[in-house]
């Protein structure tokens, strides 16, 4: 669930992001899938230490 929530959050900030530096629909697109999958793998590995630590 982390692992989506991050990579949801990062597409959402990544099209922001490409929008606000007044880019087209591929800009937008290019962002939003960079963005999430960092922050999707982010939250992967955090989500992996978290288990590690918790049991």
């Amino acid at each position: 669930m982390l692992v989506l929530a991050g990579f949801v959050g990062g597409a959402i900030w990544g099209g922001y992001l490409a929008r606000r530096r007044k880019g087209n629909r591929l800009d937008m697109l290019q962002y939003a899938t960079s963005f999430g999958i960092a922050f999707g793998l982010l939250a992967f590995f955090a989500s992996v230490i978290l288990l590690r630590i918790l049991s």
